[in-house]
């Protein structure tokens, strides 16, 4: 049954649009983020199976054509990773039905589920990433926005929403209870503390151009120890790179990606921030808001079906964007400050990139840790709490 308040998810129209076009659903994200409350929500009278159950995933393993013959007008099957033997049977299966929207595939191990879809099931999954709340998802069901500080440490995750319980409590077991279990079930780690540690290091780099040798340095671990475990982390949704453009408007880019997590909630955490108000003295304040704003973008990209082309730029004398939005022929260059104050200077590289990129700027945003909004020369300047002249741009 759907639940009582359930907070409606822009990803929810791409679903839809999805079920008319494809006979299998993919939802796809981190875990907690209500991949399996969006699709009880939708489809509240289809069978619904946790592959994490040992006795449905025992079925499904020895007699895969028995275990989907329960279900003749499909089912939400929930971790299915866990049983990568169905994708061919679920493939001839829904080939002979004909029938579109019959299946619902949740996963929440990015690169084993994702690659099991693409052999197997190819141009018969319509796949959605699903991540924790956005901003405006929140305020669209009524949840006006906390103050700045108290929003970037509590997060998105829905439990933090839907239930009373403390961000420090919540986080501490999310990150114990699903972040290491996976990890373990992906690659086998002889010490967990080590593993915490390079979480924390991850995250006191946040907003950071990634630098392997470094982080391993600090951990006590190798190069290519730190390519695997950043590997697991994309793969469980915790963290994402943001590459650099490749346009070439001066003569040197820096090539590398820089290093986000999907939540600053989490990300708090791992910072050892426990109050809201100890971020307005925390030197990462400034990563942090970065890192919210451009998650945001990037949750926004996901519901409405799109591969993002976020990027950002930066040439070898220091000139540098924080986020790029590439839509193909134009590009949406965004700065983003955590201040509350609006400085001239602030609009000083967004000059200097426009007059580089030429015709293919398009108009672009300053978005700060205040309230004002402003529509400036060189930028539209946002208020971090309403982003919504920008996030349309991605329609």
């Amino acid at each position: 049954m759907p639940q009582k308040h359930f907070i409606e998810r822009h990803a929810s129209k791409t679903l839809r649009r999805l079920s008319r076009a494809f006979p299998i659903i993919g939802l796809t994200g981190p875990r907690q983020a209500g991949k399996t409350t969006l699709a009880q929500h939708h489809y509240p009278r289809k069978p619904y199976v946790s592959l994490e159950n040992p006795d449905q995933l025992d079925f499904a393993r020895s007699d895969p054509k028995g275990f989907l013959a329960q279900f003749p007008k499909g089912a939400i099957l929930d971790e299915v990773q866990r049983c990568p033997s169905l994708f061919s049977y679920l493939q001839g299966l829904v080939d002979a039905r004909g029938q579109m929207g019959q299946f619902v595939l949740t996963g929440s191990q990015q690169f084993g589920f994702r690659a099991q879809l693409s052999q197997t099931l190819a141009g018969r999954i319509g796949l959605i990433h699903l991540l924790p709340f956005s901003l405006p998802e929140l305020n669209a069901n009524g949840r006006s926005p906390l103050p700045l500080n108290e929003q970037l440490w509590k997060g998105f995750y829905p439990p933090m929403y839907d239930r009373d319980i403390q961000p420090n409590d919540w986080y501490a077991n999310y990150t114990q209870t699903y972040i290491e279990r996976d990890v373990q079930q992906l690659i086998q780690i002889k010490d967990l503390n080590t593993f915490r540690t390079f979480l924390r290091i991850c995250a006191g780099r946040a907003g950071q151009i990634i630098n392997l040798s470094g982080i391993g340095n600090d951990c006590g671990i190798s190069h290519n120890t730190v390519k695997e475990w950043l590997s697991v982390l994309e793969a469980g949704y915790i963290i994402f790179r943001l590459p650099p453009h490749f346009k070439n408007f001066s003569k040197r880019l820096i090539k590398s990606p820089k290093l986000y997590f999907y939540d600053t909630g989490l990300l708090c955490w791992l910072l050892g921030v426990k109050q809201p108000d100890q971020l307005s003295v925390n030197p990462l304040r400034g990563a942090i808001f970065e890192n919210f704003v451009i998650s945001e973008v990037l949750k926004t990209q996901y519901a409405n079906g799109d591969t993002p082309g976020l990027y950002f730029w930066r040439d070898n004398l220091g000139l540098e964007i924080d986020l790029i939005i590439d839509r193909g022929q134009t590009l949406i260059p965004v700065e983003i400050k955590a201040g509350q104050t609006i400085s001239q200077d602030f609009m000083k590289n967004l000059e200097k990139w426009k007059a580089l990129a030429g015709k293919t700027a398009q108009s672009a945003f300053l978005v700060h840790g205040g309230e004002q909004a402003q529509k400036r020369t060189a930028a539209h300047i946002l208020s971090w709490n309403n982003l919504e002249p920008l996030l349309s741009k991605l329609a």
